[in-house]
């Protein structure tokens, strides 16, 4: 890649031209989603902190969840006042780009990882029906809400660490998210990309397999099963909406990094509306960063709800021989 420009951004031999108009018809929708996002996420911990009946496990990991989304609004929120305020230096780079795009990628890493471990303690909840020895403690979600953020903090910081491309001219740099490196991004996208999509579709499809195993085994014993039903379809609709919504969020942002590690076309020669798309990357990512208060507060504890109604039959003393049926 040769992406290396000798002419200012409304330089007239560069096709990227700003005016305002359209800087203010970019940079406003994002910050006023930002604000609102904000606002719901910091309600979000708030009310975990503030109510000790869901000082339990899983509200720890949506406190973590909630604090990573907050940490992501703040510094989109940031970047598109960056934006706002010096367009030109979204191109080409600048000190205060560097760190509000480290900051922002230790954010969406830490969100990928809290995705993670809620899905995994969600998994491990409905194992605890068949096996006791499963169930999560406070100091086991602590661990893991821990362990996010530092490995978001290690790869998210690598860029201030050293791995960037500021004040470079190699052509190793990202077209849209300069100073950042193109392999960089390629480093922290794609693996946890395929990494968090498939520990979703495991856990969410694994809790649907054991409710679907744990109706059939109650049907045979001539118990009603109608809350394992209720539970497996609650479940089916909750994977349906995080895998949607996280594809729909997160696939701009792919597919704009798959085109940046591809295109060989040097600064001068790309167009205005590959920087509205970048632009309209962070608004999906802070959208996403809004609506997961509302799914992973309410609807999966509305899950835990039917996971607790799945218990009934073992609570009336109706053992299940679960180890002679595979």
């Amino acid at each position: 890649m040769n992406r290396v420009s000798n002419g200012s951004v409304g330089h007239p031999n560069n096709s990227v031209t700003w005016s305002s108009s359209l800087v203010l018809s970019l940079a406003i929708p994002q910050l006023i989603i930002n604000v609102i996002s904000i606002i719901c996420n910091s309600a979000v911990i708030l009310a975990i902190v503030s109510a000790r009946h869901q000082h339990k496990p899983i509200f720890i990991l949506f406190g973590s969840l909630a604090l990573s989304d907050l940490l992501s609004s703040s510094s989109s929120f940031w970047l598109a006042l960056l934006f706002l305020a010096e367009p030109e230096d979204t191109v080409y780079g600048s000190p205060e780009l560097l760190h509000a795009y480290a900051i922002h990628a230790i954010s969406i890493l830490s969100t990928v990882y809290n995705l993670m471990s809620i899905g995994v303690e969600r998994y491990l909840t409905v194992a605890d029906c068949l096996r006791p020895r499963y169930r999560i403690s406070h100091c086991q979600s602590w661990l893991a809400a821990g362990a996010s953020w530092f490995l978001a903090g290690v790869f998210g910081g690598l860029p201030l660490m050293g791995w960037n491309c500021l004040g470079k001219g190699d052509g190793a740099s990202s077209a849209l998210y300069r100073p950042l490196c193109i392999d960089y991004l390629i480093f922290i996208t794609i693996p946890n990309c395929v990494v968090t999509f498939s520990c979703l579709m495991f856990t969410y499809i694994a809790i649907i397999v054991i409710l679907k195993r744990q109706k059939c085994i109650i049907a045979t014993q001539g118990h009603d099963s109608n809350s394992y039903r209720l539970a497996e379809a609650h479940v089916a609709k909750i994977s349906v909406t995080i895998w949607v919504m996280t594809v729909v969020s997160y696939a701009p942002f792919f597919s704009g990094v798959l085109w940046d590690a591809f295109d060989h076309s040097p600064l001068r020669d790309l167009h205005i509306h590959i920087y509205v798309f970048r632009n309209f990357t962070a608004i999906m990512i802070t959208l996403n960063s809004l609506v997961n208060p509302i799914v992973y507060a309410h609807k999966l504890k509305g899950l835990g709800n039917a996971i607790g109604s799945c218990r009934c039959p073992f609570n009336n003393k109706v053992h299940i021989q679960t180890a002679n049926n595979p």
